[in-house]
Parts: C-alpha cells; sequence; structure tokens
C-alpha cells in the first residue's frame, strides 16, 4: 500500500539519501561557480517545489537534482548534470526503478544532446547487477550504497532497519516513530555514520562528476560531405556498390551536410550533422560556451 508503514519507511531512507547528497553537490557547485537546482523554492526560475524539465517529446519529468550553468534563482541556466537518488530494498523491484529513471532522464538528455550532461543516480539498498549494468550502458553513472551500510548507520542510532516483506507493520511504525524522535544531532549522527561507511563510492561519484563538467576540448573534427545520394532496393545491390566504389575519386559531387565531432578530454565526443554554414557554426560557438572552455 502506498500509505503503509513499510512504505513511508522507504520514503525516510529515500529522502535520506538526498539529504545527505545535497550538500556535497552544493559543495562541488559553488567551487566552480555552477547552480545546483533541488526540490524547494527557487525563485522566478520556476514555479512549486518541485524541479520540473521538459524531455524532446514536450513530457514533463520531476527530478531530483540538476545541475546548471548560469542559472540562477530566477533564471534557467544550461543543464551541465541530472542526478537522480532513489532506494529500492528487494530486487524485484530493483529493474522497474532503473527503468524509471532512464525513462524520466534520457529523454532530457537527448534534447539536451548539444551539452552531453553529466547522468548519475545515487542508489541506496538492494539492486540487481543487471539494473546497475542497464543503467551505466545507457550513460549513467551509478553510486550504490550497499544494504547493510543503510542498516548499520540507523543502528547507530538506536533504530533497527533492518526488514523483509514479512515484517509487520507495527516493527515499521516503531520504526519511523523513532526516527522523527531524534534531534537534529541525532538525525547528524545517522547522516555523517551513513556517509562515512560509503565515502570512498561518493568520492568515486565526484571524481566522475568532475570529469565530465571540468572537461576541455582535445579536438574537433569537421568533414564537409560531397555526393550524390544512392538509393537501392535490394541489400546486394547496397553491397556491390560499395564494393565497387572509387575511395580515391576527386569528383566530390554536390555539397550535402557538415559532420562535426567534438571530441573531450574525458572520452566523451558530441557529434552532429548540418546543411549549412550558419548552423555548423552555431553549434561551434554554442559549444565554445559550454562546461571546461
Amino acid at each position: 500500500m502506498a500509505n503503509s508503514p513499510a512504505h513511508r519507511f522507504g520514503q525516510i531512507i529515500g529522502d535520506l539519501l538526498e539529504e545527505i547528497i545535497a550538500p556535497q553537490l552544493q559543495e562541488f557547485c559553488n567551487s566552480r561557480g555552477y547552480y545546483l537546482d533541488k526540490k524547494g523554492s527557487r525563485g522566478k526560475a520556476r514555479k512549486g517545489k518541485k524541479v520540473s524539465w521538459f524531455d524532446k517529446y514536450g513530457n514533463s519529468h520531476d527530478l531530483d537534482f540538476v545541475i546548471e550553468k548560469n542559472g540562477t534563482d530566477d533564471e534557467v541556466g544550461r543543464p551541465l548534470a541530472f542526478i537522480e537518488a532513489a532506494w529500492r530494498r528487494y530486487t524485484k523491484h530493483s529493474r522497474n526503478k532503473a527503468q524509471e529513471i532512464q525513462g524520466a532522464v534520457l529523454p532530457i538528455a537527448e534534447k539536451y544532446s548539444w551539452d552531453k550532461p553529466f547522468l548519475g543516480a545515487v542508489l541506496g539498498g538492494v539492486f540487481t547487477s543487471n539494473s546497475i549494468n542497464q543503467m551505466e550502458s545507457s550513460g549513467f553513472d551509478v553510486v550504490l550504497f550497499p544494504y547493510a551500510s543503510v542498516v548499520a548507520a540507523f543502528a547507530c542510532v538506536g533504530i533497527d532497519a533492518e526488514f523483509d516483506e514479512d515484517t509487520p507493520d507495527a516493527v515499521f511504525q516503531a520504526a519511523i516513530e523513532r526516527y522523527e524522535a531524534l534531534d537534529a544531532a541525532g538525525r547528524s549522527a545517522l547522516e555523517r555514520d551513513l556517509v562515512e561507511r560509503n565515502q570512498k563510492l561518493i568520492d568515486e561519484f565526484f571524481h566522475n562528476l568532475a570529469a565530465t563538467l571540468d572537461r576541455q576540448i582535445d579536438n574537433i573534427v569537421i568533414v564537409p560531405l560531397h555526393g550524390s545520394s544512392n538509393e537501392f532496393e535490394e541489400l546486394s545491390g547496397a553491397i556491390s556498390f560499395v564494393q565497387q566504389y572509387q575511395e580515391q575519386s576527386t569528383q566530390g559531387g554536390p555539397f550535402r551536410e557538415y559532420e562535426v565531432i567534438v571530441k573531450y578530454s574525458n572520452g566523451d565526443k558530441i557529434e552532429a550533422l548540418f546543411k549549412d554554414k550558419a548552423r555548423t557554426v552555431a553549434f561551434l560557438r554554442y559549444v565554445s560556451e559550454g562546461v571546461g572552455i
């Protein structure tokens, strides 16, 4: 049930993940002059307390953290990173959550492909290796706080957070009440303990975040493409054309488009095709104002 004590306790842990990563993200952004958008009031840049972005299809998605260049309380900047936080106790739910995060973030990242934003996921609990691989293969950098580290952190403030599907609601409710009864010092101790148990993982995540946001352009490849198009109804005809094509021919044919490849120091690259000079130059100027320039 959505309002069950078990669900509520899961929300508490999910919120805890956001609370411990938010200050470190803020410190990271402050050191580089970037803006961190997170849940809560912002100003004229958006209404309400949710961090909502539209994807390339026009659908709105609520996100946890967005790092922006030139963002302010009153103006949305260029997106440099989209970072989600999530908790799952059981492996049977982990794949669905991974797909949910991908379904929200990837279409937004595609919309801002010229920025090649960092995609991150701060996870806690139990996620299958397949669900982690699924996210990493689609471009996410993932940090996973093991379930045991979460249980141990809660234990340090006297709360038993070890549970399974057979745990009675009364046990969850007792844990919720003990958590809500913690004073500021108790909550700080809980957060500090969880961070210390996972500091190495957190450091690696921020190292990868920095590698993306501090990247420099290594080189830019521009290939003007010429030649008439050749269409075939049969695959055999297409193969024959390629096999017989004279690659050394100096007869380029009519101009078709510019292929542009921007390669970065961290291995990232942005590829684009343009039909005219104006769009090509606009793209290059946009990239020149991006991160690491």
